[in-house]
Parts: structure tokens; sequence; C-alpha cells
């Protein structure tokens, strides 16, 4: 019988997968467990292996789309097997194999587990929701049976453009842009001019085709930032507040404890520092370690720290350090490296990017001094960190004389949800990580 790759449910919430790309093209051989396709999720790009050792007879979804969990993505089988969904042959077994962590050959096979917990449901159910009349129904794409079945379209009214005629989305797409629509209702106009004007510039420059240049196309994962920015947004009214930090008791400490840090294998860097003050302040502002709900604000009982990792042009990743309240200075130092490390390898899993509860975000790095970040949804804040300058400030000794010292400075920017949090709570948060940087010791 043939076996349908069914999407996997690759953690809590997620509902849809991108398939990124096929390892294998329709016709090739595969083994059971051999990694056969690549999906994205949370932008982290995990190997999906075939439960079963076959031939690649249908690809359902083709790279570049989306598929909800629980879809197939593709079929397996014994070459000359029916691909027809009609045919019991091809339905009645159906198998669901876990993702595993794009690496190497010999990491692979030991990543390599089936997912148990997708569970069927029965087959008048799944017909009844994907019946699509007409020839072409055989031949489509989860994705594109959904589109159909949401605007009530006839396949067999629309051309296709991909293999042997298959409609693919983009040719739901340009029917839809080409059918006249009715005319929408007052709130849908309200939202839709909301969301124009936050977006205005991408939306309203089409693609110059008088002048010179050249179109990148949006990758998957800048896709997925780009709709999680604009939702972040529309979802929370935001407010920045600076506060300006002496280092130098970090950059002493740091100084004297390098080298012991190194010969374990850890790299002691300044985020480190950062995180240890922010998991402590949030332990004890739970009210920004927490998520806004209609029914109440959700406070969270362990600090799960998201860490802004950039990957160049590949955008950036948010990997979560888990429960940094209970780690030390060198716990959450190995904790950084690793996960930076294997975020610019392209080895997170799919774990290492969610359950985030605050998160952080260095964009000194190139040198900005202080900036304005936007909240990782669904939390309630997140902390920009900027370059460190040397600058002249006003210090007071312990009898109260002034004075005029170079000193390390750097500015926390903090922006929060300002449903959750008010401007007081805000800044005694933000003043009690000051605190904690600029009294550092052991």
């Amino acid at each position: 019988m043939a076996t349908k790759l069914i999407a996997p449910r690759t953690g809590e919430g997620v509902e849809e997968l991108t398939v990124t790309h096929w390892i294998k093209a329709v016709g090739d051989t595969v083994d059971e467990m051999e990694s056969i396709l690549e999906i994205e999720t949370d932008k982290v790009i995990t190997e999906f292996p075939s439960p079963v050792a076959g031939t690649l007879l249908r690809i359902d979804v083709p790279a570049g789309e989306t598929v909800r969990v629980g879809e197939s993505m593709g079929l397996v089988g014994e070459p000359g097997e029916s691909t027809d969904e009609e045919d019991p042959s091809t339905s009645a077994v159906e198998a669901v194999a876990a993702p595993v962590q794009a690496q190497s050959s010999d990491q692979a096979g030991e990543a390599t587990a089936v997912q148990e917990d997708i569970k069927k449901k029965p087959a008048s159910e799944e017909t009844e929701k994907s019946e699509i009349t007409g020839g072409k129904a055989a031949f489509l794409s989860p994705l594109v049976r959904k589109m159909l079945a949401e605007h009530e379209l006839d396949p067999e009214q629309i051309s296709g453009t991909g293999s042997g005629g298959r409609i693919t989305r983009q040719d739901v797409e340009a029917y839809l842009a080409s059918t006249p629509k009715e005319a929408p209702s007052a709130p849908q106009l309200k939202k839709v001019a909301d969301a124009a004007q936050l977006t205005a510039a991408p939306k309203a420059a089409p693609v110059p085709t008088d002048l010179p240049g050249q179109l990148i196309p949006h990758t998957s994962t800048r896709r997925q930032i780009a709709a999680h920015m604009v939702d972040s947004v529309l979802t929370s009214p935001r407010v920045l507040t600076v506060m300006e930090v002496d280092m130098t008791k970090v950059l002493t400490h740091r100084r004297a404890n390098k080298a012991k840090y190194a010969e374990a294998n850890v790299n002691l860097t300044l985020t480190a520092y950062f995180v240890a003050a922010l998991a402590k302040a949030l332990v004890e502002h739970r009210v920004v370690n927490a998520t806004w709900t209609d029914e109440g604000i959700f406070t969270y009982n362990d600090v799960n720290l998201g860490m802004a990792v950039a990957l160049g042009e590949g955008g950036l990743i948010v990997p979560v350090i888990k429960q940094a309240q209970n780690l030390s200075l060198m716990g959450l130092a190995a904790a950084i490296n690793d996960l930076a490390d294997r975020a610019r390898n392209k080895r997170l899993k799919p774990d290492d990017v969610r359950g985030g509860t605050f998160t952080l975000t260095n964009h000194g790095t190139a040198g900005s001094l202080f900036a304005m970040p936007i909240i990782n949804q669904p939390q309630l804040g997140i902390l920009g960190t900027g370059a460190m300058q040397k600058r002249a400030v006003v210090v007071t000794d312990e009898y109260g004389n002034d004075s005029i010292a170079i000193r390390p400075m750097v500015y926390l920017s903090y922006v929060f949800d300002h449903r959750a949090v008010d401007g007081e709570s805000g800044d005694n948060f933000l003043m009690d990580v000051k605190k904690i940087l600029e009294n550092w010791s052991d």
C-alpha cells in the first residue's frame, strides 16, 4: 500500500509548515527513515524522513508552499501503484514521521524518530473538508484545496501552470486577482486601512519595470519575519524607555574571569551579563515576564529568555535559553555559545526557538547606540542593548563629591506592551537591570 507523508506537528501551537526543498524527485527510490524533503517552521529548517522504503510516487506540496499539520505532503509506494486519492489502496495506510534536524549524515540517523502525537481524523471528515468536484481534484495540493474551498472556486475554471497542468497556489491567486470581488464591509475596510497604513511602503510600491535593477525574491524566513513584525505592531501599543548603564564593574569582572571560563571552553561574552541581569530582574517583576490575555495577565513561573541571533542576509532567529533564572553566569555563557553556534550553522531544533517569555536583542554590534525593537509576540517586552562607548560622565564619590570620569557606557532600550505594563512599572524594571549591571559582583 502507498503511504502518505503526513506533515508533522513540531510543537504546541504549530499548525502550518513550509516545504522548503524536496531532496527526492518523483520516481526516485527512498529507504526507510531516509530524508526525503526539508520543512521549515519557526525559521528552523529540518529534514523529514520517509516512514517506509519505496518510490516517491507523488509530490502534493511543491517547494516553497505551505501545508497544514496532518495533511499529505507526498506519497511513497511501489512503482505503478495508484496515486488517486479515491483509490482505497492509496489512503488505507498513513504514517507520520518526525522531522530530523538538518546536520551531517551520521548525526541525522541518531536524530531520527517517529512522531505519534498527530491523531488521524475520520476518513469521512477528511473527505468532507477536501471534497472538490472535477477531474483535477486528485492532483491538487492540500494548500490549493484549502484555497479553493475557502473561496468556493471550481478547479475546472482555473488554468494550471504547474507540471502536467497542475493548479498551483500562484494560479489560484492570479485567478482571484482577475475576478471581481464583492464590496467589503465597513469594519473590513477599516482593518485593511489600518494594516495598509503600517505597511504602506512595501505594499504601495510595485516592482519598477522601467528602471534597471534586480528583484530579490522573498525567502520563507523573510516572509515569516515580515508577518510576525506586522502582527506585533498591530497587536500591542508599544512604549519605549531608555536608560544608560556604566559597565565598569562588568568589564572588570569579565577581565578577571575570561581566562578561567576559556579553560572550560566557554566564551564569556557581555551577552551573558545582560541575560543574567534580565533573568534576575524578571523574577522580581512578574508582570513583565508575562503574556496578555483577554481574561487577565498570565505570568510565567520560569524565565525563558529569547536571544536574537543575526544570520546575515538570512535574517535573524531567536533561540531560547530555558529556565535562565536557574543558571549561573557560567551556565548562561555556555548556553549562549551553544545556541548562537547552532543558529549560525542551521542546527537548531524546533523546540530551541519556542517557549520564550522575554527577548534580548543586541543591536549595538553594528554600532547602533539605541533603538526601538519590536516585541516578539506574545511576549510583553524586549530589551535592546546598544554599542558600548567610552564617554565622559559625572561620577559622585562616597563623600558626595562630583568629578568627570571616562566610563564605558551602554544604552538599554526597553520596549513594553502598554496594555499590561505601565510607565512606572516599566521604568522600575529597567532600573533594576541597570543596578544589577552597575553593581556587578559574584
